[in-house]
């Protein structure tokens, strides 16, 4: 659910989106129980995946993810071209990077930079939040490279 203190006027941010502008909001409130509660209602939750998410702020260089995955499921080897976080709210998953596995327990949280490849494995039914950051400019500026043309 979410719940905002005033009607908000649209910012520059939710223009630029076509699609549900109101997750560009400028105030975004969500009580994650409530959200919980409704992913385990979705029709995603019951197919074989065992997986359900629901974007909760989408704004062109942010967005927070809330994901339930079911016990002993994952998502498969995938990487962001942004810096993330991983915040565990709810049961246990382990992160799977390059070179180790990261154990992440409820109220545990893992930051990780852009284009590091993982995986997320649900050692029990479990529920968390990913936040990707996209610095402004481009590819190259966000990544640190320097354009050597002259």
């Amino acid at each position: 659910m979410v719940r905002h203190s005033a009607v908000p006027k649209p910012s520059e941010s939710s223009k630029a989106l076509n699609r549900l502008p109101y997750l560009a909001s400028p105030l975004l409130r969500f009580n994650l129980s409530d959200e919980l509660r409704q992913l385990r209602n979705e029709d995603s939750w019951q197919r074989e995946t065992g997986r359900s998410s629901k974007t909760l702020a989408k704004y062109p260089d942010f967005r927070i993810v809330l994901v339930l995955m079911k016990s002993n499921t994952q998502m498969k080897e995938h990487h962001a071209e942004a810096r993330i976080s991983i915040h565990s709210l709810q049961g246990k998953i382990r992160v799977h990077l390059p070179d180790q596995k990261v154990e992440l327990p409820a109220g545990e949280l893992i930051a990780l930079d852009h284009g590091i490849p993982h995986d997320v494995e649900a050692v029990e039914e479990s529920a968390f939040l990913i936040t990707i950051s996209w610095p402004e400019g481009t590819k190259e500026e966000r990544h640190g490279e320097q354009n050597t043309a002259s």
